[in-house]
């Protein structure tokens, strides 16, 4: 897991943590701001009743005979109110109303209390001395839903308070209100984290994306693969880029010398010490002329062997510098393969060797026909210099639709590839020696061929047949379909 993944799952879990404390703590609050809501028009309504009651006051004495017919009316009256999604059927509200000494007079439950002491209670005690009485009682014990607010209000005669009126409201009507919005305060709360999570997701993505792209960039570079540069978005992200890109280029440009540089000298010491010994033995008078034409021979074979050395390296060195195609352009792969056919049509002929061609589509690719030419020349030079004499190579081009690729294959009748050389066929100036002379090639032609196909976004690569002795050589690329 990188650094920057335990950096965000850290982040996530640290404000997973406070938001769920912070939700937590939000939803106990909801019930208390419901009850708070709900005891302001409870005080209200006690009041109102008391100012009614004071209204009846006769004779120093209460009177409650319309008070006991309204919630006779009231307890048989039937009521259907949809309160958004709660649907009240019935009503909850009781009262109950004491003298100025506390004790009831009238309780809108029938009468079930009347004539108890209630002085003792909050809403009765505390109304009586003038001051705001209130309480919440529970019916059970041990169930914290069973409480009941208490609200009282002073019943006033001549300005001295001769008695309370107590509303009462049981908590647990209530309770649908606060599981609702408790419901939705946890589903939207998620909702936002979840959406914010995603969005962190989204955006570190799209922030870090680019340094994926630089860190798999350099990857691809140390394990030695023609990569593309990557798109990069963002002026520091692109100066990030470019430095990485030039670094690379000025250590690759040393390594590329310093690389050359060995492997050259190492690759012209045999032919220099050839021609420099055959024309030291050319100074002898003396030396017959069958043996000096011998010599001038070598002399003439190891310089254009150097020659075939420069060449060869001039043009990889060439390929090796080039990032992208200069102009691409369509090509028929058919018709390439025609124009290679007639260029190596002398070596074979001279080899007697027989060229067969089994065509599967006409595949379109894009690129440089010289380089594919190029690189199809080398692979067919090598299956002419490993075919016996008299030996059949076959050429095949297929298209391959599921991967829309292009694939050229080239089999030999030669000794194949021993299993320690498979790994090494394209580094540079690695080579096997000719079955017939024993000699090594440049080792320049296969390593130009991976490079020209990597060029073109494809791949070559080099293997055993199968079936039979012979090597097989294969080139893909990209086509159009």
């Amino acid at each position: 897991m990188s650094t920057t993944t335990r950096v965000l799952l850290a982040i996530l879990v640290v404000v997973t943590g406070a938001f769920y404390f912070l939700m937590d703590n939000l939803a106990e609050r909801v019930e208390r701001q419901y009850l708070e809501a709900a005891e302001e028009p409870m005080v209200d309504t006690a009041h109102l009743l008391a100012a009614c009651l004071e209204q009846e006051f006769a004779a120093g004495e209460l009177q409650f005979d319309k008070l006991r017919r309204a919630f006779d009316d009231l307890h048989r009256r039937r009521i259907e109110a949809r309160i958004y999604s709660i649907i009240k059927t019935s009503i909850d509200l009781e009262v109950y109303v004491t003298d100025a000494h506390g004790r009831v007079l009238f309780d809108s439950r029938d009468g079930a209390t009347e004539g108890e002491d209630y002085s003792r209670y909050h809403d009765v005690s505390r109304t009586l001395l003038g001051q705001y009485g209130a309480r919440s009682t529970r019916t059970n014990e041990a169930d914290d839903r069973s409480s009941i607010m208490h609200v009282g209000a002073p019943i006033r005669s001549r300005g001295e308070i001769v008695g309370v009126v107590s509303l009462a409201k049981p908590q647990a009507s209530m309770f649908g209100f606060i599981g609702e919005t408790r419901r939705r305060i946890w589903f939207h709360g998620w909702s936002i984290l979840l959406a914010s999570a995603l969005a962190i997701g989204l955006l570190s993505h799209w922030f870090l994306s680019p340094i994926r792209r630089l860190t798999d960039y350099a990857n691809a570079v140390r394990r030695g693969q023609r990569a593309p540069f990557p798109r990069l978005f963002g002026p520091d992200i692109r100066s990030l880029g470019r430095a990485l890109e030039e670094m690379r280029d000025a250590l690759e440009n040393r390594k590329y010398v310093e690389s050359y540089v060995q492997t050259l000298t190492h690759e012209m010491k045999s032919p220099v010490t050839a021609i420099r010994g055959a024309a030291e033995l050319l100074q002898e008078s003396t030396m017959p002329a069958s043996k000096r034409t011998l010599f001038l021979s070598n002399i003439q074979s190891e310089a254009d062997r150097l020659q075939h050395t420069i060449d060869r390296l001039l043009a990889l060195a060439a390929i090796e510098s080039r990032k992208s195609l200069d102009n691409p352009a369509p090509l028929r792969l058919i018709e390439l393969l025609d124009q290679l056919c007639l260029n190596y049509a002398h070596s074979l002929e001279a080899r007697q060797i027989q060229l067969r061609r089994a065509h599967d589509g006409d595949p379109v690719v894009q690129g440089e026909s010289f380089l594919l030419l190029m690189a199809l020349g080398n692979l067919l030079q090598n299956a002419i210099d490993f075919s016996p004499v008299g030996g059949t190579i076959t050429l095949r081009l297929r298209l391959i639709h599921e991967n829309r690729t292009a694939e050229i294959a080239l089999e030999d009748e030669g000794p194949g590839v021993p299993a320690y050389a498979l790994d090494r066929v394209f580094d540079r100036f690695y080579s096997l020696p000719h079955p017939a002379t024993g000699r090594k090639s440049s080792g320049l032609g296969l390593c130009f061929v991976r490079e020209a196909a990597e060029l073109h976004g494809g791949r070559a690569s080099l293997s055993n047949r199968p079936d039979r002795t012979g090597a097989r050589a294969v080139l893909v690329l990209p086509a159009e379909i």
